[in-house]
């Protein structure tokens, strides 16, 4: 990938991206080299800094770029042109001439050939791009054709006017309503640090109570507006009001179906809630000790936001690079000819695997920050940062292994896109039997991307304690959780499934509030979109958050097994374990021998990880 950025800058990519150039291939702000047979060229623009397009609005949808000429000018039109007579005074003032090279601004309104060499009229006031020297209208109505080519699901641009103009009239509501979010997760991580015990019932009470609350607000304000009467409505609304009743009922049906399907999840899963307090309440006491792993989303998001910032500019720059080509328009083109063409592909996988190598590396600075709380018996004696020399250690020792992971994970998800691409392509196109097909491999893909990730977390954690590579590491991880599968898999299963039920309370928390607030604004119009992005937002900030915590309960888990495996309690065999954990231990003990008696059916899911000798 260094090469590719290397290459583009090195062939004059990066100044005809950040500069620009004229259909001539003359980049604007500098002197140029004549290009053999092509006319116009090698001009000097020194004082020509910015790219003018005589048709800004003829877009190109399919290739996605301007049908126009472009030429380089000396400053942008700030008004709006309406005739030649003004395109010619414009010249004369500002010396910027905004027609063809070979017509000279005095000749603007009395050649014959102005209409073709000229910009189209009326002229749209414009303003330079900042750094990227081009004229780009200041009012952008001419790229809602562009826009709304993008949106293919919208069949009637009524129905995309008013979502967005809904968006836009409510933009301060989705604001405070996704800064609503974020501090809703900052309060429920501190609330998992300091009450992990009671935390499980507390999120299990909440969660109902807000799915009962949440549907039933909906039916309510369903109820409510289907009753107003329409005759108060006038007519240009009222297509709105039906809109939002038609949204009301649909939000209603989803959260009914989701309550029950809630309740009967929470109804199978009531017997196993108790296990998983223990080591919520020792991954408290993580969090604790390790208050810097909360703050673990945000490096992990600047440095993706880094790297896509770095991904997105060479792109843009391959995207200039090349040879000039004259086109069959006789302009100029610059085209990147025999295998070099196909960098973009390379490209476009490097911005796949140095993506999760990015979240690779979280996942084992946090495994190994929460391997080191572990393993030290004595909690005085931990590093002073556990996280900054378990970072340390990742640099000097696990980079190679974290870079197979991640490129594990490249080679499944890589066919998994190529097969969404061709469905994507071919719908509509296809019989039943190859969608059928090709949804099934998309499937099959998915869940083994979602197998090897978990296998890939647990691997990175083994690669902590045992400092092995990667292969090694992942073949002693499934080895554990094999043996473990039957005994501890609950309480793995019910971390998750309450971690998820801390999102959803964080989701139906901000979308409620939403609801509330869209429904009572007076100016508002269809709130259908932004209450989607809302609970969008609600829910990435949500999970970016939990799942730091339910990566320190996975590395619990499998630190708890490997514990109970090689250590029984004896002495020289002592379990670093916490006291929280060691209880339940003795608690499975002692329901395994009342599960030999006869006395609790379901003993077999509290059986000790303890392997016998």
């Amino acid at each position: 990938m260094g090469f590719i950025c290397g290459f583009s800058v090195a062939t004059g990519a990066a100044a005809r991206l950040v500069s620009g150039y004229d259909s001539y291939g003359n980049i604007c702000g500098q002197k140029n080299a004549k290009l053999e047979a092509i006319p116009n060229s090698g001009m000097d623009h020194t004082h020509r800094k910015y790219v003018f397009f005589l048709d800004p609005c003829n877009l190109d949808l399919i290739n996605r770029k301007i049908k126009s000429v472009a030429l380089c000018v000396t400053a942008c039109p700030r008004q709006e042109l309406k005739t030649l007579s003004d395109v010619q005074k414009f010249a004369e003032i500002n010396g910027s001439a905004l027609c063809s090279y070979n017509l000279k601004p005095s000749e603007y309104t009395t050649s014959s050939k102005a209409s073709v060499l000229c910009p189209k009229l009326p002229v749209p006031a414009s303003a330079p791009i900042p750094f990227f020297h081009r004229c780009a209208p200041v009012n952008i109505s001419c790229y809602a054709k562009f826009a709304e080519a993008l949106i293919t699901f919208v069949s009637d641009n009524s129905v995309l006017h008013r979502l967005i103009s809904g968006v836009m009239t409510s933009k301060e509501i989705i604001l405070g309503l996704c800064l609503l979010s974020l501090v809703l997760s900052m309060i429920l991580m501190v609330i998992i640090r300091y009450i992990s015990r009671v935390l499980v019932w507390i999120l299990t009470i909440l969660v109902i109570l807000g799915s009962l609350g949440g549907t039933g607000v909906l039916w309510w304000l369903y109820a409510k507006q289907r009753k107003s009467p329409k005759e108060t409505v006038i007519p240009e609304q009222l297509q709105i009001a039906e809109d939002n009743l038609r949204a009301l009922l649909i939000y209603a049906i989803s959260a009914t179906v989701f309550t029950v399907l809630l309740f009967l999840i929470m109804l199978v899963m009531r017997k196993r809630v108790a296990l998983t307090i223990a080591l919520f309440h020792v991954a408290g006491k993580v969090f604790i000790h390790l208050p810097l792993l909360v703050f673990q989303p945000f490096w992990t998001f600047f440095a993706l936001v880094l790297f896509w910032a770095y991904w997105i500019m060479t792109l843009l720059f391959l995207g200039t690079a090349g040879s000039a080509v004259q086109n069959d328009q006789g302009f100029v083109e610059f085209r990147v000819s025999g295998p070099l063409q196909y960098m973009w592909w390379y490209h476009v996988v490097g911005l796949i695997w140095i993506s999760e190598f990015i979240l690779a590396c979280q996942q084992m600075t946090v495994a190994g920050a929460v391997v080191t709380y572990y393993f030290t018996r004595d909690k005085r004696n931990l590093p002073f940062t556990p996280i900054l020399a378990s970072v340390n250690r990742l640099i000097r020792y696990h980079l190679g292994t974290v870079a197979k992971g991640s490129f594990i994970i490249t080679l499944v998800k890589i066919p998994r896109m190529i097969l969404m691409y061709i469905h994507s392509q071919l719908k509509g196109k296809e019989n039943a039997c190859a969608r059928c097909v090709l949804k099934s491999c998309i499937c099959c893909l998915w869940c083994l991307e979602k197998c090897l990730n978990y296998l890939n977390q647990n691997a990175y954690t083994a690669t902590a304690i045992n400092s092995t590579n990667f292969c090694t590491s992942a073949k002693d991880a499934f080895v554990i959780l094999v043996e473990n599968a039957l005994r501890v898999a609950a309480i793995n299963t019910v971390g998750d499934f309450m971690l998820f039920l801390g999102k959803v309370l964080i989701v139906c928390s901000t979308g409620l509030a939403g609801i509330m607030l869209l429904n009572y604004q007076q100016d508002y119009t269809v709130w259908v979109l932004p209450l989607i992005i809302v609970c969008l937002f609600a829910f990435l900030v949500a999970h970016c958050f939990l799942s730091i915590y339910e990566m320190v309960v996975d590395v619990l888990f499998l630190c708890f097994a490997i514990d109970t495996k090689y250590n029984d309690g004896s002495p020289g065999r002592e379990f670093y374990m916490d006291k929280v954990l060691m209880e339940f231990v003795e608690n499975s003990r002692k329901a395994m021998k009342e599960a030999g008696k006869g006395g609790v059916a379901d003993a077999r899911e509290l059986k000790p990880m303890l392997k016998r000798r």
